[in-house]
């Protein structure tokens, strides 16, 4: 019962806040909702500041009682990544392959390098606790672009095909690798893992690669389903059970869910739309799956906004946030301009390339969930707020400019 009233009371603020985004601020519905959340919690936590109403103590209740890792990560992350793949086409996908994958192995791997690196000196600089190891991990969670922001932004922009293709590919892959390297490092980290090689890669090669290998056969199982059926109830019916059914096993296999619902979205979505449904069917399926996507990015974003509510507030923290944020950006250049300029000789790439796809490489709400997930301890608190000043810097300057740097770079 109590997590019925929980997801009942940030359902009911979802709508609220989306309907005060519509009516009188009209921004993108993520950042919107987002920012009313934010500009809610500080309100409240004013308020109890000012001995006005104290109500920090059911806030934080009701983001301890969600459970923002579990929420995200074991429930709203299949649908979403689902939904934001069904509609990426998959010519266009494959014509920017190369340099999708170049961005979502080759860039994790380097945007972690630098970002542990980099914010070790600068934390160490500071006085702040946190070992070498430690910063990698803060590096392989902050370096993927995160898939949910991203697909809620592109909705409202008008980016070259070819450079939406990149964006978005590069946004639904790179997740599920952040997700793998970070899960190796934290292993190492607290030592359930030794730092062997080839461990490593077949770790990596299980997730990543299984997860790819897995998806497509829980894609193409349903494909054949769908194919047997003109009935567009037990057709988004069949979906779901491929996103619930296919994440959990997924992870249960120890698999990448992530990749899997990224590549069974992509065969569903192509494959299954043009030889395996109706026009009916295809108009109500995307008609759900968008519904889908709306509902459960305007809850993670309320969300989002409400864990402001269990930081910890400390003047060295907000020091590290301000010095690291440039520090993630001058790693998501780098990361992206190296395989860019790579691959310049073979390729033509839209104007200003490299600095639209750095400023709109937006960080959200997994990498807030993998920072809440860090073992207890001061290293997890001084990670978890700056994670959280990147995301909200991310979210709410990134995205708000992005769509002016995209069309100032046709």
């Amino acid at each position: 019962m109590a997590l019925l009233n929980s997801a009942a009371i940030l359902m009911t603020l979802a709508a609220l806040f989306a309907y005060l985004n519509h009516r009188f601020i009209r921004l993108p519905t993520t950042i919107g909702v987002m920012l009313i959340a934010l500009l809610f919690s500080l309100l409240l936590l004013l308020a109890g500041s000012l001995n006005w109403l104290d109500a920090r103590p059911y806030l934080v209740w009701l983001s301890r009682d969600i459970d923002f890792y579990t929420t995200l990560m074991h429930g709203m992350l299949s649908f979403l990544l689902f939904a934001g793949a069904l509609h990426v086409n998959l010519n266009d996908l494959d014509r920017q392959k190369w340099v999708i994958g170049l961005l979502a192995t080759f860039g994790v791997v380097l945007s972690t390098a630098i970002i542990g690196s980099l914010s070790y000196l600068v934390l160490l600089a500071l006085g702040l606790k946190v070992s070498l190891i430690y910063c990698y991990v803060f590096g392989a969670l902050i370096s993927p672009t995160d898939p949910i922001a991203v697909m809620g932004i592109l909705k409202h922009s008008s980016a070259p095909k070819s450079l939406h293709t990149k964006i978005a590919g590069e946004s639904l892959f790179n997740d599920g690798v952040g997700v793998v390297v970070f899960l190796v490092l934290l292993g190492i980290a607290t030592g359930g893992h030794e730092l062997d090689v080839l461990g490593i890669v077949r770790l990596f090669a299980q997730e990543a690669i299984g997860g790819a290998v897995f998806g497509l056969l829980i894609g193409y199982v349903t494909y054949l389903l769908l194919k047997g059926v003109n009935n567009y109830q037990v057709e988004i019916m069949l979906t779901l059970a491929l996103v619930m059914g296919g994440y959990a096993l997924a992870n249960s296999l120890h698999l990448s869910g992530a990749i899997a619902m990224v590549v069974a979205g992509l065969m569903i979505g192509n494959h299954g739309r043009v030889l395996a449904m109706s026009e009916q069917t295809r108009e109500h399926l995307d008609t759900f799956w968008e519904l889908i996507d709306e509902i459960l990015n305007a809850v993670l974003f309320v969300l989002l906004g409400l864990e402001v509510m269990v930081l910890a507030y400390r003047t060295e923290y907000f020091l590290a946030a301000l010095a690291i944020i440039p520090l993630v950006l001058f790693a998501r250049f780098a990361s992206v301009g190296l395989p860019v300029i790579l691959m310049n000789r073979f390729r033509s790439f839209t104007p200003n390339v490299i600095q639209v796809m750095t400023w709109g490489g937006l960080r959200g709400g997994i990498s807030v969930a993998l920072a809440l997930s860090l073992p207890g301890g001061e290293q997890r608190e001084v990670i978890l707020a700056i994670t959280y000043a990147v995301v909200l810097f991310s979210i709410l300057v990134q995205g708000l400019s992005i769509g002016r740097l995209i069309n100032g770079g046709r």
